[in-house]
Order: structure tokens, then C-alpha cells, then sequence
């Protein structure tokens, strides 16, 4: 774990990142806030290239919580047994779509409690909603994150809710609504696991870790 990177090169780094694209966006496809639910319950343990191939034309006949019902969990599945842990995502997606259609008469809620009471959705799940869709400044800790957060010093942490905390605690406040998706993308295609490309990064100067390649 590198040690916390101070404010000012925290936010020289998310300046750089403004200035690469000043509007990153998640990659998991939707066409409104209830297949975003879906597609985020989907995306555990899952690339956002897998869900969106499954969830293409999926979405063109069930986009909301009773059309989802009509669907039913077996023909969900025949859309989305490509996707790791296929059988039990299902039973999920149908469970939370029978929620909303009950308690919430269809609408998706946004507020954090009321999203991680819905089979499947976790905090980070519903912090990816509570971000993309409202706008809020939430900060969905994935495996990316927690290895750049503590890779490069700018959010490190022992689990996710303490990178988490870090990124709310340390990241200028106007950064805030999009830090995630910056430290995602980052993560995703520049600061990789194994092989991390170093040589062409945009905050090498800046970042903290020790085994820097050229």
C-alpha cells in the first residue's frame, strides 16, 4: 500500500484526468435507471463488455420492473447464461423486479437504503446507480479502484469501504462526481494488474508506486 498522497497532487492528478475527458461515463449499456440497476446486479464478478452482449437485446423487451416479470426467470436466463453466476443473478433480477412493482410501484428509488434492500444490489451497486443516475457524488469501490486507490496513493485503504472513505475524504470536492469513473478507466486501461503501462501514463510523476516500469 503507498502511503496518502497530499491534496495538492491529488488534485493535480484529477486535473490531468479533466483535461484527458472531462465527462467519463460508466461502460455498462441501459436505456433508463431500472436496466441500470439491472446491468450493475449483472456486472458482479463480470466484465461491462460481457452484460452489455447479453443485455442488448434483453433490454428491448423487458426495460422495466413488470415487463421483466412477464418475461419470467427462465427466459432471462436464455439471455443471460453467458454471464459468470447467471442462474442466481436471475433470481435476483426477478425478486428486485417484483419489489419495485410491489413496494415502489415500478420506479427504482434513490436512496442508498432503499437500494440495498433489492436482491442483488449491494452498496456498490447502488452507489453506481445513486452516481450515473442522479448525479450524486458516490463512489463505487471496485477491484480497479482498490488497486489504483492504493497503488498510486491517492486513495488507499485495507478494504473497499476504507478506499472509499479515502476518496470522499482526499478528492477536491469538485472532482467528486466523477472521481470513480476516472479511477475505473484508469485502472481498467492504463494502471493494470499485471502488467501496468507505466511508460505512457498521465500521472507517473505523480503516483506513488514503487515498481514503476519504463
Amino acid at each position: 500500500m503507498a502511503k496518502q498522497l497530499d491534496y495538492h497532487t491529488i488534485r493535480e492528478i484529477f486535473t490531468r484526468f479533466h483535461e484527458q475527458e472531462a465527462e467519463p461515463k460508466g461502460e455498462l449499456e441501459h436505456v433508463n435507471v431500472y436496466t441500470l440497476v439491472v446491468a450493475v446486479a449483472l456486472s458482479a464478478q463480470a466484465t461491462d463488455a460481457g452484460v452489455n452482449k447479453a443485455t442488448r437485446e434483453l433490454f428491448k423487451i423487458a426495460d422495466t420492473p413488470q415487463k421483466m416479470l412477464d418475461l419470467g426467470e427462465e427466459q432471462l436466463i436464455e439471455h443471460i447464461k453467458t454471464i459468470g453466476l447467471f442462474r442466481n443473478k436471475a433470481k435476483n433480477v426477478i425478486k428486485l423486479s417484483r419489489i419495485l412493482v410491489e413496494d415502489y410501484g415500478g420506479e427504482v428509488p434513490n436512496s442508498r437504503a432503499a437500494l440495498e434492500s433489492l436482491p442483488g444490489v449491494g452498496r456498490k451497486t447502488a452507489n453506481v446507480v445513486l452516481n450515473m443516475w442522479w448525479g450524486m457524488p458516490t463512489q463505487a469501490v471496485d477491484t480497479h479502484i482498490f488497486r489504483v486507490g492504493n497503488r498510486t496513493g491517492i486513495c488507499p485503504g485495507k478494504d473497499v469501504n476504507a478506499v472509499e472513505r479515502a476518496i470522499e475524504d482526499n478528492i477536491p470536492a469538485d472532482f467528486q462526481h466523477h472521481a470513480h469513473h476516472w479511477l475505473i478507466l484508469h485502472g481498467r486501461y492504463h494502471c493494470k494488474a499485471r502488467k501496468p503501462l507505466c511508460g505512457t501514463c498521465l500521472i507517473r510523476d505523480l503516483c506513488e508506486f514503487e515498481d514503476k516500469n519504463l
